[in-house]
């Protein structure tokens, strides 16, 4: 596997948990998250995605889906690891 990907794998994972304690302290809710992703997923659509094949679409956008999931599952007090995450997006996209 590509080193860098390693890299973001990791630093995706952190931003979740990251997420989730600020979540945890009042600083936001799981709702305000969930809409901070999908505005970010908007953009990223309707500013990057018109010149991209569907596969660096589907790149471009994955970090944000692991968060939504990340941030899914927090909010029902489950975890799961970065590999789950991976799965789901791809069965869901």
């Amino acid at each position: 596997m590509n080193t860098a990907n390693l890299h973001l794998e990791g630093l995706i994972m952190a931003i979740a948990e990251l997420t989730n304690m600020a979540v945890d302290k009042g600083l936001f809710t799981h709702q305000e998250v969930t809409a901070a992703l999908a505005r970010a997923e908007d953009g990223v659509q309707i500013a990057e995605l018109s010149n991209l094949s569907d596969a660096n679409q589907a790149a471009k956008l994955f970090p944000i889906r692991v968060l939504h999931l990340a941030n899914q599952a927090a909010q029902r007090k489950e975890s799961f690891t970065f590999s789950d995450y991976a799965h789901l997006v791809g069965k869901l996209t």
